[in-house]
């Protein structure tokens, strides 16, 4: 049965490997301070969250403690295993025990580049779940077609992230077909809305009690949230994003939509 409980907005960022350590600092500093003026009403029904790299984790939630409403950090990807002999990898438990909210896994840059298949990502999804985090698992079609397609290829996706995790859990799907990724527009709305409208009526997904948000990425951003709002729980921003200011006029457009 589906969750009675509404489910809120959800808008954030990640600033994969663009930033320089000190551009993270300068960001995070100027986006506090932009997001101070936003009157702290409108943001009290969304949550927020920005994932930057991992050398910039622990920074970052510091630097976050004084925001004027909570933000979330991420981190952009994990191991599966909480500890072992696993060099240059990290911890789902380390991530947790630094103050982390949710782990972004499943990207499909790390599905391309780094070979990482349906089975890696539920194994990394259990983890994040298992750890007290919320995995944010990206999903998506790799080449454009119809909706019947598109929804198809996302379900072995979805049933393999879902079978991984608590039917409590909760789990955030970013739905970002391949083929928009860094596109200079996204995919049309009505594709967006109707694969969404696919994805939610999977039965691994309407059987669970546990709230599953879906957000929109691939070259999503301002003035895009008001056209999907029917379907999506919120955005999932990149490169679009990394202007404090255009995040900020995202943020107020999916609070106020």
């Amino acid at each position: 049965m589906s969750n009675p409980t509404p489910r809120r907005r959800l808008v954030g960022l990640s600033t994969k490997m663009y930033f320089s350590l000190q551009r993270t600092r300068d960001f995070t500093n100027s986006f506090i301070s932009k997001l101070a003026a936003v009157p702290q009403e409108l943001l009290s029904n969304i949550d927020i969250f920005i994932i930057p790299d991992f050398i910039s984790l622990a920074s970052t939630i510091g630097q976050l403690e004084s925001s004027p409403v909570p933000i979330w950090t991420g981190a952009q990807d994990c191991h599966w295993e909480d500890q072992g002999a696993f060099t240059g990898e990290v911890s789902p438990s380390v991530l947790s025990s630094a103050g982390v909210k949710l782990v972004e896994v499943g990207h499909a840059e790390r599905r391309r580049i780094f070979g990482e298949d349906d089975a890696m990502v539920a194994k990394k999804t259990a983890a994040v779940s298992r750890n007290g985090m919320i995995p944010l698992v990206c999903i998506g079609e790799r080449t454009q077609g119809d909706v019947h397609a598109a929804v198809d290829e996302c379900r072995v996706q979805v049933d393999a992230i879902m079978s991984s995790v608590a039917d409590e859990a909760e789990v955030i799907l970013a739905y970002e077909p391949v083929w928009a990724i860094g596109a200079s527009q996204p995919a049309g709305e009505k594709h967006i809305l109707d694969v969404v409208a696919g994805i939610r009526d999977l039965d691994s997904v309407k059987s669970r009690t546990g709230t599953t948000r879906v957000l929109y990425g691939g070259s999503a951003g301002p003035g895009l949230y008001e056209k999907l709002k029917t379907g999506l729980d919120g955005l999932f921003l990149g490169r679009f994003g990394h202007d404090p200011q255009q995040f900020i006029k995202t943020i107020q457009e999916v609070a106020e939509a």
